[in-house]
């Protein structure tokens, strides 16, 4: 039985996101605040964590932040802001979606469901392959989930890993932001484009001068093209 913990001041967003969760069996625990929920992620083990952003005591960012040095538990975050930035900023504490409030609960355990198989699966020893790919200055290492820029290890985000790896295990090939949603996320119909060009945004910044390995197909999605 999947075991969620649910962090918000909000004693009602608390029950609704409850009550949904328990009716398709997950066990759940409640926290009113960042400070609570690290107290209890370190004590406890969840198989996810829906964390809210605007908190008393200790906000979900830096909440996030202090959970993920301890272990590491798949985080989706709530939050009445839906700007480019504030999900940035999420997704470089290492969280795994962004909700935007008001939300839709069935839409919030859809994704609760394809965060945990995304999750599960990347936990899977890998598969034999080539173990590290070069393209020119820029090494990747897919089993190893390491990527190198002129032979420096780089730090990225778990999510810039799996959207790097799927482009590149399908170099040259043009792939569209629902393609992306489907295959990386795991989910379409409850995707959003801004999701896939927000994270592109980042992995370029990761890649530094080899940003423009990744190329946009305007009106359509990406691809990875280290020889264009």
């Amino acid at each position: 039985m999947n075991r969620m913990l649910i962090v918000d001041d909000e004693e009602k967003i608390r029950a609704v996101v409850r009550e949904y969760a328990e009716f398709e069996d997950y066990t759940v625990e409640e926290a009113r605040d960042g400070m609570e929920a690290v107290a209890l992620c370190r004590e406890n083990d969840y198989d996810i964590i829906i964390i809210d952003v605007m908190m008393p005591r200790l906000d979900g960012y830096s909440a996030c932040k202090e959970i993920k040095k301890q272990k590491d538990i798949p985080v989706i975050m709530l939050s009445a802001r839906g700007e480019e930035y504030d999900k940035l900023f999420g997704f470089e504490t290492g969280i795994d979606d962004y909700v935007v409030k008001p939300f839709s609960p069935r839409e919030l355990m859809a994704r609760v469901r394809a965060v945990l198989t995304r999750s599960r699966a990347s936990k899977q020893p890998a598969a034999k392959q080539a173990q590290r790919l070069t393209f020119g200055g820029l090494e990747i290492d897919i089993a190893g989930r390491e990527v190198y820029v002129d032979g420096v290890r780089i730090s990225m985000t778990p999510k810039e890993y799996d959207l790097l790896f799927y482009l590149v295990k399908n170099k040259g090939l043009a792939l569209t932001r629902n393609k992306l949603l489907e295959e990386v996320w795991g989910y379409d119909f409850f995707g959003d484009d801004r999701t896939v060009d927000t994270h592109i945004k980042m992995l370029r910044g990761s890649l530094g001068p080899y940003r423009s390995y990744i190329v946009t197909l305007r009106g359509m999605g990406y691809k990875f093209e280290p020889d264009a």
